[in-house]
């Protein structure tokens, strides 16, 4: 699959593209303007989901940055970017998962109107990003890695409102710890996705 990918449009042929690197600094600028965002307003807030989903901006970011750099590099090169980038999405989801243990314990109620509005924002952020990357979602692992990272962030951003909701209904933090701690899956689960691509592209061509 890996070689037919490289060989096709959504291979090296694509990362060369203007339009491909065009999208991925649009989505590198996005990301990091909303981390910028998030975090404020996440600390502003307690919100742990919201926290959280500020930290996967400031690495999505930093990926899309990575992405750049070996756009056009052999595959064996872009398979080794995706496993950094594997490995950064799995420290994240871990660090996620860690904080909402501390949140639960901690017992701290996060305020509900802020991560609303801060969810919306992002989730009209993420959305653009992932159908600007939609069409490039089957390339290799290093562009799969990247359209993994959109999905995921436009999932957690719905589950950021839905948290919102929660805390707003109850009056309590435990929907806002428990969409932290799905976050923590979505990344964890993620960044085995991408392994497990990236390293059956460095099995097939290992130079």
């Amino acid at each position: 699959m890996a070689d037919s990918c490289c060989a096709g449009k959504s291979g090296k042929t694509a990362l060369n593209d203007p339009k491909w690197r065009r999208v991925l600094w649009i989505a590198l600028i996005v990301n990091a303007a909303m981390f910028a965002v998030e975090i404020v307003a996440g600390v502003a807030a307690d919100s742990r989901a919201l926290q959280a989903d500020a930290l996967d901006f400031l690495g999505d970011s930093a990926n899309y940055a990575i992405s750049l750099g070996v756009a056009g590099m052999a595959l064996a090169w872009r398979a080794r970017a995706a496993l950094l980038k594997a490995a950064t999405m799995l420290a994240f989801g871990l660090w996620v998962l860690g904080s909402a243990v501390w949140g639960f314990l901690a017992g701290s109620t996060p305020h509900a109107e802020t991560m609303g509005l801060i969810g919306a924002l992002a989730l009209a952020a993420n959305v653009a990003v992932a159908l600007m990357l939609f069409r490039y979602r089957a390339g290799d692992a290093n562009m799969r890695s990247v359209w993994i990272c959109s999905r995921n962030d436009a999932i957690g951003n719905l589950a950021v409102m839905g948290a919102a909701l929660g805390v707003f209904g109850t009056g309590q933090s435990w929907p806002d710890l428990i969409v932290a701690a799905i976050m923590a899956a979505l990344a964890i689960w993620g960044s085995i996705e991408v392994f497990r691509q990236a390293r059956s592209e460095l099995a097939a061509r290992p130079a």
